[in-house]
């Protein structure tokens, strides 16, 4: 199993920045300056993460996809709760940040560890170190060896894809020239869409308990 940095795993980025702003996070001393997913990072190493316990979701879906809608959920309800008990206005930081970014983080985790039981993850993610840990859990159970690159090249999925285009225009490979009608797809596949064949597969995998440390 190995983790590619690249422009594919664009799920995991989306989350974090929904709830690191939803947490207010731009607020507090030590995340103003980081991106979503490093300031729940950060802060997760201090936090509790059974302080919270959060659903990880599709456990009955037996395909490679990824879903984060119905954790956001759930930690936006828990935000909520939080706000009223401790009697702050929406935008003010929680005093159990911390253990929020934890529980939301080993959430992620273990999401994306289940999910790539039977496939392989890769882009930016792969510079979190609590997921590369539970990422190793799926790894020794099947006898594998999971390798990472170094985090300073799990970058930014918009600067990577600008990379591309960089390398591209250098070798001349793949580039348009300026009268060449070009059309704009809101979304566009990276290669062959195999979903409908992998849930027809119907892959089972053992279940693995996630004691992530």
């Amino acid at each position: 199993l190995r983790l590619y940095p690249s422009n594919i795993s664009l799920y995991k980025p989306v989350v974090d920045s929904q709830v690191a702003r939803r947490l207010s996070l731009t607020k507090h001393p030590l995340c103003s300056p980081l991106s979503g997913g490093q300031a729940l990072e950060l802060l997760a190493q201090s936090g509790d993460r059974t302080s919270f316990s959060f659903t990880t979701p599709m456990g009955q879906s037996l395909d490679c996809n990824f879903s984060f809608a119905g954790l956001r959920n759930q930690v936006s309800l828990v935000i909520e709760k939080k706000e009223e008990e401790e009697g702050v206005a929406p935008g003010s930081l929680l005093s159990c940040v911390n253990d929020l970014a934890a529980s939301v983080q080993h959430t992620v985790a273990c999401h994306l560890a289940k999910r790539t039981h039977r496939a392989v993850v890769s882009g930016g993610v792969a510079s979190n170190q609590y997921i590369r840990k539970a990422l190793s859990l799926i790894t020794e159970r099947e006898g594998l060896r999971l390798l990472c690159p170094p985090p300073k090249l799990c970058t930014d999925n918009g600067i990577m894809i600008a990379w591309n285009g960089v390398e591209r225009l250098r070798v001349n490979k793949g580039v348009l020239s300026p009268d060449v009608n070009v059309t704009y797809e809101a979304k566009a596949p990276l290669g062959s869409d195999l979903t409908a064949e992998v849930r027809a597969a119907a892959i089972k995998v053992p279940p693995v308990k996630m004691r992530i440390t």
